[in-house]
């Protein structure tokens, strides 16, 4: 999840920004720009839906102890995330065939230009619904029902673990089992969480502009959507650092990978 959100840092913010910013670069041949559009929509996919397979992996771990055994593998979490990845990237592919090129000079075409069948093709118009759906409406629902799902679960299993234990006059100062069960819901709370409060103005200026065009309602002014676009951009930067502050594991990882430049120079020098 942290590498997905990199890569969304990496298309939709540097890539982004450099071709907005640096006119007549590399970044503006037509190959090449039509690329960054499809990496654009196809990292943030995989960074959303990779969230929703992170609360659906919680709630099998918390609330399906039958199907835990076999789900909550090291084995499963690969293949899910390969699934996701490569579905995310080719979901997005028809993206490169959105632009024609401006001009061609030298045999090379230049920018990229919406073509004009963009707007009054039924592909493209049935496409932008389909991919709005998928990102992020859909995971935005599944996330709601998920998290409810699992918060009425563990509040179930939190009562009658203390009706039993009052009932055997358990003097234990702290139960282990409740302990794991809140730091998982800790942590996926503040994941999900997260995403829907960063996601959600996103999503009300989409439907609202959804709903502005059918019934003649006034649009909205460009500062909300620009607000929402940068909320939605910083969700992918929350993940990274919930999971340096709370776990364990990851910070070690991330201190190894810090360190791999510095050991390597250190050893070439020690070989000189």
């Amino acid at each position: 999840m942290a590498a997905a959100d990199f890569l969304v840092v990496l298309s939709d913010v540097m890539l982004r920004w450099l071709i907005m910013y640096f006119p007549v670069s590399f970044l503006d041949i037509t190959y090449v720009c039509s690329l960054v559009t499809v990496l654009i929509p196809a990292t943030t996919m995989n960074s959303v839906w990779l969230t929703v397979a992170f609360t659906f992996d919680r709630f099998v771990a918390i609330c399906c102890q039958q199907l835990k055994t076999n789900y909550c593998t090291e084995k499963t979490a690969i293949m899910i995330i390969v699934t996701v990845s490569m579905l995310s990237y080719i979901e997005s592919i028809p993206w490169y065939f959105k632009f024609q090129s401006r001009y061609i000079f030298n045999n090379l075409p230049w920018f990229c230009v919406i073509k004009p069948d963009y707007y009054t093709s039924i592909f493209w118009v049935s496409y932008g619904i389909f991919h709005r759906v998928l990102s992020p409406l859909l995971p935005f629902v599944i996330i709601l029902v998920l998290n409810t799902l699992t918060v009425r679960h563990v509040f179930i299993a939190s009562k009658a673990r203390r009706r039993l234990q009052k009932d055997s006059d358990s003097e234990k100062p702290s139960d282990p089992e409740m302990d794991k069960r809140r730091k998982s819901i800790i942590l996926l709370f503040t994941i999900s969480g997260s995403f829907i409060i960063l996601w959600s103005p996103y999503n009300t200026c989409f439907l609202y502009q959804r709903i502005a065009l059918m019934f003649e309602y006034p649009p909205l002014s460009p500062a909300a959507g620009t607000i929402g676009y940068l909320l939605q951009l910083l969700s992918t930067c929350t993940n990274t650092c919930i999971y340096t502050v709370t776990q364990t594991q990851f910070r070690e990882q991330l201190k190894v990978v810090v360190k791999i430049p510095f050991t390597l120079i250190f050893k070439s020098k020690q070989l000189m």
